[in-house]
């Protein structure tokens, strides 16, 4: 066995050695020279004999060069083989998460764009989005292969990786979460909106009722509004016509993006417009009607009033003419609108009457005539009609007409009958626009006037209580030269109580919590002789109904419905 320092004799080992020291082969006492001690750091003395040999340098000989690398086939490719995969399970991970990481990189840039981010550590994040970015596109450009092989990789390979990149994005999600925006609501305004008439036969009611809400919605304004933000009002003119209301409708929602309604004119028009409202929860509020159909109980989530119901309304009438007046009850007909409003106020008069009887039903006369017409004359015949066969019978003949129509039909009726039967009482609900029918009778003569029971929903227009004076000052203030109104008064004060319960909800506004904020509304006085109350369980602020019965100039004058 050869020892170290053999490879110069060994012939084997020899080939390998470089050039120069095969061509000057080494001495014979050559071996001794390069083994030096590791032990100690003396150099081996010489012999005597040995001091005239020549000396050969102490300097490393020249490491062979090895052998050249055995090509192993198959461990070879195993290995590369092994790389590649590793290397195609990192590409696969990255293209699955390529979407959150451009996501994440995208919301960065324009988060550092528009809030212009101070901190230099944000600056850095938005800085590095586009770099990320780009690595991400280049990532998701890899081979379908590097995909499938990811998809092969053991799951807890992949949950790791998962639960990376989210600790990683966490701190991300939490800067950029922001609240989403409101409908109708921004940092500046609050847009409601009124589908009703502005045109047409009607067209008086919608204008009343968007005058009154403006007066109300500028007097907020003028404080400062709502936590800052100033109240809108946008407008739809539907015509008092059910198949226009449809188009209103979507109108104020899709494109005017109102926060909530306010004011809608019209029992026919708003079975079009609240099946509407509540499939998208919208906030239907104080709708200029009594019908029914807005007072379901339980209550409508959506859906609040602030005015009497057609029922109350109706009731109170009825007990006035026959505890007041003592009439009998087979002396009170109807005349009515001859759709969901007329079929409404009938109603209440029907159960008025079965309540008085103890229960008992009786046929009451019913007069009808269109919707948008003033076409009154079969109403005219039949109750000409009814009298006579009451005459015959020598019964009591018909003695008061509740009317539940708009103005120009109403007035267009007593124009008509006023002459036939002079001691005829009329009555009417409170949806007929009180001044507008006033000024019609006005028109004909003071004797069609004089007498004229309009019940009410708010107190009377030529009182002198604190809301009434409020409510002229707003008026002269914002529409100078228009006369108080009791229609523009319902608009003010369902505007006034709708303002209240904005405040009391606070800055932060969206349907549900203002839903909230007025189910919870107690005792609130806004100066109309009586508290605003909501509850959970009934969604209508006030049930008092005030009298008013027109003089021969065509005033209102209160009276006692009791």
């Amino acid at each position: 066995m050869s020892t170290f320092g053999d490879d110069s004799t060994d012939p084997e080992l020899r080939k390998y050695a470089p050039k120069w020291s095969r061509e000057h082969p080494a001495t014979p006492n050559a071996g001794q020279l390069r083994q030096v001690s590791t032990s100690t750091s003396t150099v081996p003395s010489f012999e005597e004999g040995d001091k005239n040999r020549p000396i050969t340098p102490l300097w490393p000989r020249p490491v062979p060069e090895p052998p050249a690398q055995r090509d192993d086939g198959l461990l070879g490719w195993v290995g590369q083989t092994a790389l590649v995969a590793v290397l195609s399970a990192v590409v696969a991970l990255l293209v699955v998460f390529a979407k959150p990481l451009l996501e994440r990189a995208s919301f960065l840039v324009s988060d550092s764009q528009t809030k212009q981010v101070a901190s230099p550590s944000d600056r850095h994040r938005a800085n590095d989005a586009p770099a990320n970015s780009a690595l991400v596109s280049a990532i998701a450009a890899a081979p379908p292969a590097a995909t499938a092989q990811a998809q092969q990789m053991p799951p807890s390979l992949v949950q790791g990786q998962q639960a990376a990149l989210t600790a990683i994005s966490k701190p991300l999600v939490q800067e950029s979460s922001v609240s989403s925006d409101v409908r109708g609501v921004t940092d500046n305004e609050i847009r409601f909106g009124i589908s009703a008439p502005f045109t047409g036969p009607a067209k008086e009611l919608g204008q009343h009722m968007k005058q009154g809400i403006e007066a109300a919605f500028n007097v907020a304004n003028a404080k400062g509004g709502v936590y800052g933000r100033q109240l809108r009002l946008v407008a739809a003119d539907d015509g008092y016509e059910p198949m226009r209301t449809a188009t209103t409708m979507k109108q104020l929602y899709e494109k005017d993006q109102i926060f909530g309604l306010v004011g809608n004119v019209g029992t026919p028009t708003a079975v079009v417009a609240l099946p509407y409202a509540l499939d998208r929860k919208v906030l239907f509020f104080g709708a200029f009607t009594g019908a029914g159909l807005l007072r379901n109980d339980p209550p409508d989530r959506y859906v609040f009033n602030y005015r009497a119901s057609y029922a109350e309304e109706t009731a109170a009438v009825v007990n006035y003419l026959v505890k007041v007046r003592r009439l009998l009850p087979e002396q009170i007909a109807v005349f009515a609108q001859q759709d969901a409003y007329g079929d409404a106020g009938f109603s209440g008069v029907e159960k008025a009457i079965r309540s008085l009887r103890g229960g008992n039903e009786s046929p009451i006369l019913r007069l009808n005539y269109q919707r948008n017409t003033v076409d009154v004359d079969d109403a005219v015949a039949q109750l000409q009609l009814r009298n006579a066969q009451l005459q015959q019978k020598k019964h009591f003949p018909i003695k008061a007409v509740i009317m539940v129509p708009t103005y120009r039909a109403a007035a267009k009726f007593i124009e008509k009958t006023r002459d036939l039967y002079p001691d005829m009482i009329y009555t009417s609900v409170s949806f007929v626009g009180s001044t507008a029918l006033a000024d019609e009778l006005m028109l004909l003569g003071k004797k069609y006037a004089t007498g004229v029971i309009v019940t009410q929903v708010v107190p009377a227009v030529d009182g002198h209580s604190s809301l009434v004076l409020d409510y002229k000052s707003a008026l002269a203030k914002y529409f100078p030269g228009d006369a108080p109104d009791y229609v523009s008064l319902e608009g003010y004060v369902d505007a006034s109580v709708l303002i209240a319960a904005l405040q009391r909800n606070g800055s932060q506004l969206d349907t549900e919590r203002l839903v909230g904020t007025l189910e919870n509304l107690r005792d609130l006085d806004i100066g109309l002789g009586t508290p605003v109350i909501f509850s959970r369980s009934d969604h209508q602020g006030v049930h008092k109904v005030w009298g008013t019965q027109l003089d021969e100039a065509g005033h209102y004058q209160p009276i006692d419905l009791q």
